[in-house]
């Protein structure tokens, strides 16, 4: 498997002005875009047949009849049908029967089946059995009929296996389809170890989504005043996000001053004041479904920035870079924690979760916890070539008066690491501005 790589003796000349555009995502020269969030670069067809492929081949070495999808994301990787996402993200009542073999049948919203049916990876559309069964209170009324649907598509098509994976459903749901006589199985995490290594095409759809995701990074930048509420500074992102052709952004993670320690405050209505740091975390969804996970931290101008905000802005970087360094193809994530950059004392409690995680339709596996951590949140593992993950820092003090956050996002190679986020840092916090 061979990726674009990234030189870092190239210039950083990401178009943060135009529309989604990669300078390694290998756009026609011409610019041209089948839609706004389909570029030319990327094969879709060739996109979704891979993806497909890889997951039917994990379904036969596992001896799945057939699996059941209510997870908009694996819905997503699995045929690249898209449905009100954030309807479906929290009622769990559209959903795929895949086979291992055969064909493959959607359960849909009643009346929405041609926004998907128009794909070559969904050869049937069915209503679905569970559409507002929450909410006329009918789930234990429904759990049957629907049970008994995919017992009937399992002796179907599911080549003689009771065994269905099923990603996420009610209790009621499952227990319906053992009493149908099928071996229900948990397959969610099987699902993501399956996605953690990324196609060819799965690498263009991150870098332009990240070309995006900088666009609107840039914007925030520029509209760093004075007064300027962490609202509307969101707003701005969110703005860009959507006017680039991305889709949305799973988290609120914008802050500034006080609120910048410790991380993870949510925009909100405090307003800017002159000196202060804004931070933000980008967690943005763009060009076919993929993440753009990176953060920055910035300064509202006029004056200069504090010796005290340079010196968490510079340890940041460092836990950035020296992270970026260590990676390689056949690295085990423990190996990772042990290596990874020594935090301070003093930040030691307030700390990021991870030293690094996976990225692609959202924060995905692999997670590698800091060795401290491991035995609570690690995992055993290897970096493979195809990985993509993002590489955290936090920088604060507990009682500090601000924090620092960055992140790159990095494809794991055959020989290393290569950024895929671009945009530049701060010159005046790292003391290197001319």
């Amino acid at each position: 498997m061979s990726f674009v790589t990234f030189d870092p003796a190239a210039p950083r000349d990401s178009d943060f002005a135009g529309p989604m555009r990669h300078p390694l995502g290998g756009d026609a020269a011409n610019g041209m875009w089948l839609s706004d969030t389909e570029p030319t670069s990327v094969d879709a067809p060739k996109l979704r047949a891979e993806r497909l492929a890889k997951l039917r081949a994990w379904m036969a070495r596992a001896q799945y009849g057939g699996i059941l999808l209510f997870d908009p994301y694996n819905q997503r990787y699995a045929t690249g049908t898209r449905n009100m996402f954030g309807y479906f993200l929290r009622n769990s009542t559209r959903y795929f029967f895949i086979p291992t073999e055969g064909p493959i049948v959607l359960l849909d919203y009643p009346q929405s089946y041609h926004v998907s049916t128009c794909l070559e990876t969904v050869d049937e559309a069915r209503p679905s059995k569970l559409v507002w069964s929450s909410v006329s209170g009918r789930d234990e009324e429904t759990a049957g009929p629907f049970a008994a649907e995919i017992a009937d598509l399992m002796r179907l098509h599911g080549g003689g296996s009771k065994k269905i994976g099923l990603d996420r459903c009610s209790h009621l749901q499952a227990l319906a389809l053992q009493k149908q006589g099928l071996e229900v199985r948990d397959c969610q995490g099987e699902i993501l170890a399956v996605r953690a290594v990324k196609t060819a095409e799965e690498i263009k759809c991150l870098q332009v989504s990240m070309a995006g995701a900088e666009a609107a990074v840039a914007a925030v930048r520029a509209a760093i005043r004075p007064g300027v509420s962490e609202n509307e500074l969101f707003a701005v992102m969110y703005g860009e996000v959507i006017r680039q052709g991305g889709e949305f952004i799973e988290t609120r993670l914008l802050s500034s001053g006080q609120r910048t320690n410790p991380w993870f405050n949510e925009a909100g209505g405090r307003r800017v004041r002159p000196g202060e740091l804004v931070a933000l975390d980008t967690d943005m969804i763009g060009c076919f479904g993929y993440f753009s996970d990176f953060s920055r931290t910035f300064r509202c101008e006029p004056g200069r920035p504090t010796g005290y905000q340079r010196s968490l802005y510079r340890m940041a970087h460092d836990q950035i870079q020296h992270n970026i360094g260590i990676i390689k193809p056949g690295l085990t994530f423990r190996e990772i924690a042990e290596r990874a950059w020594k935090i301070p004392d003093r930040f030691v409690e307030q700390r990021y979760t991870s030293v690094m995680h996976g990225v692609g339709m959202h924060g995905e596996t692999p997670f590698i916890a800091h060795a401290m951590d491991f035995a609570t949140y690690g995992r055993e593992g290897r970096l493979e070539p195809g990985m993509v993950v993002s590489v955290e820092s936090y920088i604060g003090e507990k009682g500090g008066p601000e924090g620092v956050k960055l992140e790159e996002e990095v494809l794991v190679t055959e020989t290393g690491g290569a950024v895929i986020s671009r945009f530049p840092f701060e010159d005046e916090l790292l003391g290197t501005e001319i």
